[in-house]
């Protein structure tokens, strides 16, 4: 069974940096795309960036653009997204998704991000 578990979140001051990382099982974590979106209270759920399966390709959304940066590790079968320069307007439940095959679309129980002086 598909199961997507995140780390990292927490509260940071503005400026200040965070590491989330997603520890993905059940599938086979190297053949597929893996996702990072978030979700702030009163908003609509954000795509923040994605990752192709082997980690060449990444995108961006323009509000994370030389800010964040989406990586992995196909040994350790997790995702990461290295957040730095953060902002208030980044406070959000961030949430790991995968799609790996036709038709499933997994998430992780999310992490909070809290960015506040």
């Amino acid at each position: 069974q598909v199961q997507l578990v995140e780390s990292g979140g927490g509260l940071v001051q503005p400026g200040g940096s965070l590491r989330l990382s997603c520890a993905a099982s059940g599938f086979t974590f190297s053949s597929y795309s893996m996702r990072w979106y978030r979700h702030a209270p009163g908003k609509e759920r954000e795509l923040v960036a994605t990752i192709n399966n082997s980690g060449v390709i990444t995108t961006y959304a323009d509000f994370v653009k030389g800010r964040f940066t989406i990586s992995r590790d196909n040994a350790k079968k997790t995702v990461y997204l290295q957040m730095n320069s953060l902002k208030p307007e980044d406070t959000a439940v961030y949430y790991c998704n995968t799609r790996p095959w036709v038709g499933a679309n997994y998430w992780g129980q999310g992490t909070q991000v809290t960015v506040s002086s």
